[in-house]
């Protein structure tokens, strides 16, 4: 049967027709609501600490606020991304309509319930906070095993973020020993997420680049024995810090890791591409990577480091920065803009960029501790508040290109959103009738 008499697949796309541009993809909402929600939750947070404001919340200030950027803020990042690289991994129509207004809902709904908990009680909070996990899980699971593509993988990771955050709501309540061994666990399911995605879009990203300026030789090539040793090793040194925190031998382990992750990285040519923000943000923000991990390990081994330096590093750094460069370049190319990086965007990634410096370094105490967080908070949630200001109205309009209406997702590389393979000219695009359409940019 082909895709235009299957019955689900006909339904699915007088869905997309129907809705609004705001519910036609994934990214949409969701890459509205986590950077919103990412600014609410740190000027709450800062309100807090200042003495300003106390949160109705059954958590402990700390523990509230690194939850929400973890499983809020960038859980809903995740979820946008999955939800618009699906369509293109399987060439099934996007999840669209109700039933997405419907998930980023109860995603909403469970911030809400957090943030109120101390009036509403801990457990309907966790149950409609995890829940968003299970739902996730279960749709991503379901597309891919519909179309037998090999990225089932992902919908475990998606689950164990689930199974991690219900581990942090039992912390919080005093239900576990390690109170921290959820958002731990999360942190090490992130930056391994990252390591999979970058190490996939990155390379191509920038070969792609590199090719359109005429540059033949020394293109990032794929090299399967690295990847493998680097994803390897840094499961096993974040798996054992997540389960020993304190274990020395975990330190030279993440050492290792971040050894190996700064060969990986060195090996994609970013400097070659620094006239291109664009592709030049995301060897930033994975740098961070190493950058984090060495600092991690620094801590374990003995070292004069502070263990916060190195947490900050992986999430203000790492995940804060990766999550405004997959989202801008994402946005431009799912709306039918040119992938180009105005002055806005260039100046959303030196924002950002500062706001990592500034806070990895007030951990480090080169400079006054409180002046050094005013400063990163500022620059970091300036970054985010650009990236709305300059991005969230594209998200509320169709595609400019859609000469056919948004029935069908637009026809991308896989590469453009985590292709399983590397090479951008065997990277495979969506099988769907043939339709009348200007090409994207």
């Amino acid at each position: 049967m082909t895709t235009q008499e299957d019955p689900l697949f006909a339904r699915r796309r007088a869905k997309i027709a129907v809705s609004p541009p705001f519910l036609r993809l994934g990214f949409r909402p969701f890459f509205l609501l986590g950077p919103a929600w990412a600014v609410i939750a740190l000027v709450l947070w800062l309100l807090t600490i200042g003495g300003v404001a106390a949160l109705p919340t059954a958590f402990a200030p700390l523990v509230w606020h690194r939850h929400e950027m973890l499983f809020g803020f960038v859980g809903a990042v995740v979820a946008g991304f999955l939800l618009t690289a699906i369509p293109n991994w399987t060439g099934r129509p996007a999840i669209a309509g109700w039933p997405l207004g419907a998930l980023a809902g109860l995603w909403a709904a469970g911030r809400v319930a957090l943030l109120v908990s101390a009036w509403t009680g801990p457990v309907a909070a966790a149950v409609l906070d995890v829940s968003f996990y299970v739902v996730l899980a279960g749709l991503v699971a379901r597309e891919i095993v519909a179309a037998r593509n090999r990225n089932l993988p992902i919908a475990g990771l998606v689950l164990l973020l689930g199974v991690a955050n219900g581990a942090d709501h039992a912390g919080a309540a005093g239900l576990l020993a390690d109170g921290d061994l959820g958002i731990r666990a999360a942190l090490a399911i992130m930056v391994m997420m990252i390591s999979v995605v970058g190490g996939r879009i990155i390379p191509a990203f920038t070969r792609n680049w590199l090719v359109k300026q005429g540059i033949e030789r020394g293109l990032p090539k794929p090299s399967p024995p690295l990847d493998l040793a680097v994803l390897a090793l840094s499961a096993a040194s974040l798996g054992a810090w997540t389960a020993a925190p304190d274990w020395t031998p975990a330190g030279g382990l993440l050492a290792a890791a971040a050894g190996l992750q700064f060969l990986r990285l060195s090996r994609w040519s970013g400097l070659r591409c620094a006239r291109d923000p664009l592709v030049l943000i995301l060897h930033v923000g994975y740098l961070w990577i190493p950058a984090g991990l060495a600092l991690l390990g620094a801590s374990l081994l003995g070292a004069p480091v502070p263990r916060s330096a190195a947490i900050h590093a992986l999430t203000v750094g790492a995940m804060g920065t990766m999550v405004l460069a997959v989202m801008t370049r994402a946005i431009l190319g799912h709306t039918g803009r040119e992938l180009v990086a105005g002055l806005p965007t260039s100046l959303i990634y030196a924002l950002v960029t500062m706001g990592a410096l500034l806070r990895v370094a007030a951990s480090l105490g080169l400079f006054d501790y409180a002046l050094g967080m005013d400063a990163a908070a500022i620059a970091w949630a300036g970054a985010f508040i650009l990236f709305l200001v300059r991005f969230g109205p594209m998200l509320f309009r169709p595609r400019l290109d859609s000469a056919d209406g948004p029935a069908v997702p637009p026809r991308l590389p896989l590469a453009e959103l985590g292709a399983v393979k590397l090479a951008p000219e065997a990277a495979e695009v969506v099988r769907s009738p043939p339709i009348a359409r200007k090409p994207p940019p």
